[in-house]
């Protein structure tokens, strides 16, 4: 099975003019569909709101655009912890599926690191962030969709369990890094798709004069990457992935593959690993 993702780097409008980045998501949208897009990613905290208050939403123009062109969109925003919550109240960091009847699937909200963190009264977020509890998976026509957020790419555990979930496309729709990390996200980022048998992708926000990072990973290569504004839509082959985590490896000449399978057969201990994190955290101090 193929499946036409695209992942869309804007350029993103702050201040008085950020609602404008509603209009301006779907367009976007609509120019993945022309592609064939099947699955449309925007990036972290986009089209927003991404600061306080919370004063216009995105939920009915995504929601439209997802039932027109019956297709799935991935897009961000902050909410409210309590939904009648105002001002400067504490927010999660969210980012929300929408599927091509129009309905919104489930939420994603961010869970690394701990709260508080980099989001209050910086030159682009200004919320209080506070971090949730739960990792889901989203089921979809395609198969299951893990989603993740920015630099939760440096935290392998999370992308794992969402393999381990059942996912085998994992967005991690990113906001803003400095250029010095570029490589080092991608290293990370084709990595977490490696070591899971998965696809994984990421987009950023390009603010005034910036450049963005888009990247499409598959275990075995690294199918787009760009670091223009603009929709970018690659055909990934799920097929292959299945194929990859259905096999066992061996040495037979050629390989047929050019990544390890059957990590999920083959490579797991888990009577090892224990309480992974709880004991690395108290060892470190």
């Amino acid at each position: 099975m193929e499946l036409r993702l695209a992942v869309v780097q804007p350029e993103t409008l702050t201040g008085a003019e950020a609602p404008k980045n509603v209009d301006r998501a779907v367009g976007y949208i609509r120019q993945a569909a022309r592609d064939g897009a099947r699955l449309v990613m925007l990036p972290e905290t986009y089209p927003g709101p991404y600061t306080v208050p919370v004063n216009y939403s995105p939920h009915e123009a995504l929601s439209a655009v997802a039932r027109q062109e019956k297709l799935y969109v991935v897009g961000g925003a902050v909410e409210y912890v309590r939904p009648d919550d105002s001002g400067h109240a504490p927010c999660h960091n969210c980012l929300y599926l929408y599927g091509p009847s129009g309905e919104r699937i489930g939420t994603y909200r961010r869970t690394t690191p701990p709260g508080p963190w980099i989001y209050e009264g910086g030159k682009f977020w200004d919320f209080k962030y506070q971090e949730a509890d739960e990792l889901p998976v989203f089921d979809t026509e395609f198969g299951k969709l893990g989603i993740l957020m920015c630099s939760e790419v440096y935290v392998p555990e999370l992308s794992r369990v969402m393999a381990l979930k059942g996912a085998i496309v994992t967005l991690l729709p990113a906001g803003l890094w400095p250029p010095e990390l570029h490589e080092t996200w991608r290293t990370l980022l084709w990595a977490r798709a490696i070591e899971n048998l998965m696809i994984t992708a990421t987009s950023r926000n390009i603010l005034a004069g910036g450049s963005g990072h888009a990247i499409v990973c598959s275990p075995e290569e690294i199918l787009l990457e760009s670091r223009r504004p603009g929709v970018f839509t690659v055909t990934v082959d799920l097929g292959r992935l299945q194929w990859l985590r259905e096999q066992l490896d061996r040495p037979i000449d050629p390989r047929p593959w050019r990544t390890k399978p059957g990590i999920f057969k083959q490579w797991l201990r888990p009577e090892l690993y224990g309480t992974i994190g709880a004991s690395g955290r108290e060892e470190q101090g």
